[in-house]
This record gives C-alpha cells, sequence and structure tokens, in this order.
C-alpha cells in the first residue's frame, strides 16, 4: 500500500468519525510574549494543539478538500492569538482588492467564527488572508441566509502574513476586549471556513448540511479554553472628527462653506455590554444611495449605510415583517421630508446605544437619538427610541419585548395634533431548532397615537420546514388600517396576506448542476375594510439551478391581480396620465436571470424580462458587468432599461437607469470609489467620489466630492444637463483607545 492510498483511507475514515460529531479545538494558556510576525517560531506555538480536517462544502460536499489548513489558538489574559497554516500554492492565490473587508467570494483567504455564548445565533467573524488584509464582522440570526452579515463592525487587532511557496502562514492578535463574552467561561463555539479560487470551492472544518449555508451557526464546533477566561481590561474608544465643507446651491444660488467637529464613544462594561455615544454625527464619508426605478406604487426601502446605525443593529432591525411591517427602520432618524416631499438630511445632535448580554441568554438593546428641529421646513425637534430585551429560549430560539417612540421636544404652530407622538410596543418571538430544520417568526404589534388608535395592530405567523430536498412555508400577516410606526417602515395597511411557499430541490450526481429546484409562491392580499375582498395577489413560479462553476441560472413566472383604489402611473414619471382608480387588472410576465461565476476576474449578470404590465406590456432588461485587475483596481457597470407601453391614452415610456463604478485600493490604507448615476425617471446625473487614507488603525482621512444635475432640459432631443448643487467634504476621523 502506498503513502497516498494510506491517507486516502484514513482521512475517509476519519471524515466518517467526525462529520457526524463537532469538532474540538483547544487553546493553549500562554504567559508568554508572542510577537505578530507570521511566522509562529515561539516556543509555546511549537506545543498548541492542532486542528485540521476541513472539507468541502461546495462544489464537492462532504469530500475531504485537497487543501487543507492547520489551526492553532492560544491566549494570556489580555489578547487572543490565532497562527494558521494555509496549504496552497502561491502562485494560484488571488485577492480581489486591498481594501479591509474584502469579499471572501473573490479572494483566497481563511475566516474564523467565534460563537462566545454557544447560543447559535451570534457570532464574531475575523479572518485574513494571504497578504495579511484583514476582514471582520458580525453573523447574527443563526446565519440562516446571505444577509445576516454585519460587515460594519471593526476592531482594532494585528495580523501579518508570510507566503512560501507551498503555503502561506497567517498569524493574528485579537484583543479579548473586541468580543463580548462571560468572565469564567471556558468554552465557545468555533468553526472556520476557507474560500480557495483556484478550484472555485469554499472549504469548512465543521460541516453542515449540504441544504445549508456553510457559516450556519447551528453546526459549529467547540473551543475549549485551558484556563477559564478572566474579565478583560475596561475599554474606552474616543472617534473624534472634523469635518471643513464647501458647497454651491444652484437652486437657490447659495454658496459657501462650514466646519464641524463632534464625534463617537465606546464603552465596554463587564466584558459583554456596550455603550457607543454620538455628538453630532456627520455622515459625509458615507457612500451615497444608489439610484433606483420604481415602478410599484410603493415606496422603496433603501438599505442604511450609516454605520453608527448598523453596527448591533440585529436586535432592532429584525423585528416583524422586514417586507411589509417593520416597526423600527433606521433611515427614519436623520432623514426627513421638505414641504416638496423630498427626503432632506434632518440633523442629528445626539445618541446613545447600549447593546451585549446581561447574562449568557439574555440581551438588551438601547437606542436614543436627538434630531434638530427645521423650522423652513416645518420638521420638528423629535426624540427617537426604542428599547428591547431578548430572551434565549430552548435550544437557538428567542423571544423578543420592545417599545418604540418618537416624540416632538418642542411646540410649534406647524405640528398638528397626530405628530406629537407616535409608540409602538410588541412582542417577537423567533423560532429556530437545534438544526435549522425549523425555523419561523411568530409577532404581536400595537401602535399609540394621539388620534385613531383603533385597528391599530400588526401581527404574523411564519413557519418553514427545511431538509435536503424540501422546503415548506405556512404564513400570514395582518396590518391594521390605523397601525403606524413613524420609526418604521410600513409599505401599506389595512391588509391581511397569506403567502405560503413549497420548494422542491433535487441534489443530481456527476452532472454539472449542483441543484435545482422548482418553487411556487401564492401570495393573496385581502382588504378587511372591504368585506377582504382581494385587493392583490401573484402567484410565483420559479425554476433555480446552482451550477458547479458557480453561476446561477433562473426562470421565474408571475401571475398578477392588482386592483388600484387610487389612480396610478405605472412608468413612475408622472407625464401623462394615470390609470384610473377604482380598476382591477391581470397580467402575466416573465422573468430570466444569469449570473456568471463571481470569482473570475470578469464577471455578468444579465436579467432580461417580459410580458403583459397592467393593461399594457413592459419589456425590461437589466445588466451588470464588472472587471477586476487584481488586486487594484475594479470596474464595474450597471444598466437598466424599462420600456413600458400603455394603451392610449396613458403613459408610456422607455426608462433608462445607467451606473458606471470605480475602485482603486492603491495600498492597504489608500481608496479611491467614484459612482456615476444617470435616471431618465428621476431626471437627476449624479457624481460620487471617495479618497480614503487610513493613516492609523481605523483612523482615516476623506476626501468626498459630490456633483448633481437636473437633465430634464432638452434641445433638439439632447440631454443638456443643468448642475443643481455640488459639494467638496474634507474629513478627518481619529480612533483613540484608552
Amino acid at each position: 500500500m502506498n503513502k497516498f492510498h494510506f491517507l486516502l483511507i484514513f482521512f475517509t475514515v476519519n471524515l466518517l468519525i467526525t462529520q457526524n460529531q463537532n469538532k474540538e479545538l483547544f487553546v493553549k494558556y500562554t504567559d508568554k510574549e508572542i510577537t505578530v510576525d507570521g511566522i509562529l517560531d515561539e516556543s509555546d506555538w511549537l506545543i498548541a494543539t492542532p486542528t485540521s480536517n476541513f472539507y468541502e462544502a461546495f462544489p464537492n460536499h462532504g469530500e475531504i478538500s485537497p487543501n487543507q489548513a492547520i489551526i492553532k489558538v492560544m491566549n494570556d489574559d489580555d489578547f487572543l492569538y490565532v497562527g494558521i497554516k494555509v496549504m496552497v500554492k502561491s502562485k494560484d492565490l488571488k485577492s480581489n482588492n486591498l481594501r479591509r473587508d474584502f469579499q471572501a467570494q473573490n479572494s483566497d483567504n481563511i475566516t474564523m467564527i467565534f460563537d462566545t455564548f454557544n447560543d447559535g445565533n451570534n457570532a464574531f467573524v475575523i479572518g485574513s488572508n494571504h497578504l495579511g488584509i484583514k476582514r471582520d464582522m458580525l453573523l447574527f440570526n443563526g446565519g440562516n441566509g446571505m444577509r445576516d452579515w454585519d460587515m460594519t463592525w471593526d476592531t482594532k487587532w494585528f495580523s501579518e502574513s508570510k507566503i512560501y511557496d507551498d503555503f502561506y502562514v497567517t498569524e493574528w492578535k485579537i484583543p479579548l476586549s473586541a468580543f463580548k463574552y462571560r468572565e469564567g467561561e471556558t468554552r465557545w463555539g468555533v468553526n472556520s471556513y476557507m474560500r480557495n479560487t483556484q478550484n472555485n470551492s469554499w472549504i469548512t472544518w465543521n460541516l453542515a448540511p449540504e441544504n445549508l449555508l456553510f457559516f450556519n451557526l447551528a453546526f459549529t464546533g467547540t473551543m475549549y479554553f485551558e484556563k477559564p477566561l478572566s474579565k478583560s481590561k475596561p475599554k474606552k474608544s474616543f472617534i473624534p472628527y472634523i469635518n471643513s465643507i464647501a458647497f454651491n446651491d444652484y437652486e437657490i444660488k447659495k454658496k459657501g462653506s462650514d466646519f464641524e467637529f463632534g464625534g463617537d464613544a465606546k464603552f465596554v462594561i463587564d466584558n459583554s455590554l456596550t455603550v457607543d455615544l454620538t455628538l453630532n454625527p456627520d455622515f459625509s464619508q458615507v457612500e451615497v444611495d444608489q439610484q433606483v426605478t420604481n415602478l410599484t406604487r410603493f415606496e422603496i426601502s433603501l438599505p442604511e449605510k450609516r454605520q453608527f446605525f448598523i453596527e448591533n443593529s440585529d436586535l432592532f432591525s429584525e423585528l416583524g415583517n422586514g417586507r411589509e411591517a417593520r416597526p423600527f427602520f433606521s433611515r427614519r432618524i436623520g432623514i426627513a421630508k421638505d414641504l416638496n416631499g423630498n427626503n432632506i438630511q434632518n440633523k442629528i445632535n445626539a445618541g446613545l446605544r447600549l447593546s451585549g448580554n446581561l447574562n449568557n441568554k439574555l440581551r438588551i438593546g438601547i437606542l436614543n437619538m436627538h434630531t434638530s428641529a427645521d423650522i423652513q421646513n416645518q420638521i420638528s425637534a423629535y426624540n427617537n427610541s426604542i428599547f428591547i430585551l431578548q430572551q434565549k429560549m430552548f435550544s437557538r430560539s428567542n423571544l423578543n419585548a420592545f417599545i418604540i417612540s418618537r416624540d416632538a421636544t418642542g411646540n410649534y404652530d406647524f405640528l398638528s395634533n397626530d405628530e406629537k407622538f407616535n409608540r409602538v410596543v410588541g412582542f417577537d418571538y423567533n423560532l429556530r431548532d437545534a438544526n435549522s430544520n425549523w425555523n419561523g417568526k411568530y409577532y404581536f404589534h400595537k401602535s399609540f397615537s394621539p388620534e385613531e388608535n383603533d385597528d391599530s395592530t400588526s401581527f404574523g405567523i411564519s413557519t418553514t420546514y427545511e431538509s435536503t430536498n424540501i422546503s415548506l412555508r405556512a404564513a400570514a400577516s395582518y396590518i391594521g388600517e390605523n397601525f403606524r410606526s413613524d420609526l418604521g417602515f410600513i409599505r401599506r395597511t389595512d391588509i391581511i396576506k397569506l403567502y405560503p411557499e413549497i420548494r422542491y430541490t433535487f441534489w443530481p450526481e456527476d452532472a454539472k448542476l449542483i441543484n435545482h429546484s422548482f418553487e411556487v409562491t401564492p401570495v393573496y392580499i385581502f382588504k378587511p375594510s372591504l368585506n377582504n375582498e382581494i385587493s392583490d395577489y401573484y402567484i410565483i413560479s420559479k425554476w433555480d439551478g446552482a451550477m458547479r462553476d458557480g453561476s446561477r441560472i433562473n426562470i421565474t413566472m408571475w401571475n398578477r391581480f392588482t386592483y388600484l383604489y387610487e389612480e396610478f402611473d405605472p412608468t413612475g414619471t408622472n407625464k401623462g396620465n394615470p390609470l384610473p382608480a377604482n380598476s382591477g387588472y391581470n397580467y402575466t410576465n416573465f422573468d430570466f436571470s444569469f449570473d456568471s461565476d463571481d470569482s473570475k476576474d470578469f464577471t455578468y449578470r444579465v436579467n432580461p424580462s417580459f410580458g403583459k404590465f397592467y393593461n399594457g406590456h413592459k419589456t425590461s432588461f437589466d445588466i451588470e458587468l464588472r472587471q477586476r485587475i487584481r488586486p487594484k483596481f475594479t470596474s464595474s457597470v450597471e444598466m437598466k432599461f424599462d420600456k413600458v407601453k400603455l394603451p392610449k391614452p396613458y403613459s408610456s415610456a422607455n426608462i433608462f437607469l445607467i451606473a458606471p463604478r470605480f475602485d482603486f485600493t492603491f495600498t492597504k490604507n489608500l481608496y479611491w470609489a467614484t459612482l456615476l448615476q444617470y435616471s431618465n425617471q428621476s431626471d437627476n446625473l449624479s457624481l460620487n467620489a471617495r479618497l480614503q487614507w487610513r493613516f492609523a488603525p481605523l483612523s482615516d482621512l476623506f476626501i468626498v466630492y459630490n456633483d448633481n444635475y437636473f437633465t430634464e432640459n432638452r434641445y433638439d432631443s439632447i440631454f443638456i444637463p443643468r448642475v443643481t448643487n455640488r459639494s467638496i467634504n474634507l474629513k478627518l476621523t481619529y480612533w483613540l483607545d484608552i
């Protein structure tokens, strides 16, 4: 028997033994100085207990990976040390860019997941690659979905990597104060995963079932500490900023300059609670919102991008029904509408957030923000707050109780009685079983305002069973006619919504398809105030395929009925005759989408659709192209075209949206990003350019240039943009730990 056969038998037996049990990692205590240099030559590294045996999660689920890693972990009273040797040919290594928090999909890297409270719901995630570039984030909601990441979380830690011919070594030094945990703890949940771009594989240490994501927190191993963890040193961080701006508003013919200062402060309390304070926060460095084409009757929910609101936001943002009735939506704070209904910035004076664990099963979250008055736009000053307690139940479920309040803090002539306050109280129960087969959400919310408190409830139930082949969902929700949350996102009220779902997934062997599935989702919406008549329904019939090379293909048919209670212009341009109120429409359309392998240097996504649209037709084409010149340059462009053709005298339109983006990472600390956007639906052309220099850990200098143009004017069918406003910001932030 040769050496290869022996190793194959050994690893196969090991696989059969370890696949069905949680793996273990032992953490050695050290009192010796560890130098982070990517070499691992200290004597304690030599005697630390290693762990290995990684399996492929994709594409060959469950097979022993040909690309292994050896992990060793140690700690002293102040730091956690991680040393990892990754076996891979150095000439094949790729990095998407040089920016911190790079995308794992496009870069070779190794990442570790630390479930410090062993609750299977929340975890700290730390990773790096062969260049020593760091990534740190939070994982919540049990790691059930691709959206369960908080990429804005940053903490100070140290990483160095060394590249050799057949492997690379990465070494980390992480302050224990960066984690939340209970004093005296002896074990954490842990997992690790790798991305290998050469064979397009995802590789994991503790294997999850094939139908679940490999980072699902129900399937972690256990990390045992040789010595119980002591209380970490109290941590205090101060992040002051100064911001200078020059602006020119051509609409109101005003130009000038301004200088502001403020900052944030962070205090870690008793290892597991964090207090965040902000004074006169400024978000000028935040990337601008992407323009979207809106052909619906409803407001678009744009993502939050301000770090103060995103960090640890899972306690606040996952309440209710995210699509129809979310009682807390942080973008309502600091953004208001002027007298013409346009979104404008509403200055935030100060804010406080307390979040963390009171014990291993009880979490707390408190957020309070004070916004200033804008008399010119008849906007009152408000105190905005949310208080929530989350109690872990059973293996991974939790029960949340909360109160949300928005109170006017001034007595203004323009303030109506119903605008003086709004409160929402409620309960949410999130079901997650030990193996992620059963998931669900059950909630009841009640709003209170000075007027109209009858029929002001919102509640819903959703239960999902998921196995390797079949997924079943039973779900319904109700939103009362007078339910209101001024700090929430409520698409519409006075509805009963039923939305079950069934999906069957096939896992063919020796095929180009990893899996493919058929899914049917019937959605029916009733109007209780009108004897429960049907206001909308749509039946979604979908086929979806995941290819072995990482690409995806999707074909969807939509059968719809829409009843308009108010007149509506489906083009969203408000330049023609709208469809009349009290009219109903049946229509069917088809979507096709293809996403190429995202690990390649050139990637693309195409999404054509066609079919009936109300009483007419709509043809759409959405395409996104991306080109990388690793590791320093990425360019992309998204182009969307919608041709809406309705019978006369109703509106028809050709709607364009184009958004090219350029991203340079000159070094690990110097980045430049530019986004150009044009939409003829909003008649807007905008440019946002940001230069960021990270001159010290988590400390940045930003130069931000914004330019906006109004594009409605035409001459001989040629657009003549008219500048509306432009500005340039110089902002300096500095992170100081005490």
